[in-house]
């Protein structure tokens, strides 16, 4: 599955719009995360376990979207896009969202 920023795919048509395709991963914090990014605050530098959260998130929310353009019978999405927002106190989401198109 080609995925892309961009709003076409260099060197191939765009034969047929399938309409909108998203997906959302919410993780929350736990409690180990917490006390250590807490004294990772009072040292300074990256908070590795958070990091790792939202690669974790990522992952997951472009593999979703993956599966519904598959199933849509895409070939590529374009136009895709990243968000991210808090959704409750420790709990963030990650929401993907681009259009599914088929290819010549």
């Amino acid at each position: 599955m080609l995925m892309t920023t961009s709003d076409s795919v260099p060197g191939r048509e765009i034969a047929e719009t399938l309409g909108l395709v998203t997906a959302n991963s919410v993780r929350a914090r736990n409690i180990g995360r917490d006390i250590l990014a807490g004294l990772k605050n009072i040292t300074g530098g990256e908070i590795g376990a958070y990091r790792q959260l939202l690669i974790e998130s990522r992952e997951q929310a472009l593999a979703q979207i993956e599966a519904e353009a598959e199933a849509v019978g895409a070939d590529a999405i374009v136009a895709l896009r990243l968000s991210t927002a808090e959704v409750m106190q420790g709990a963030a989401e990650i929401l993907v969202y681009g259009t599914a198109v088929k290819l010549r």
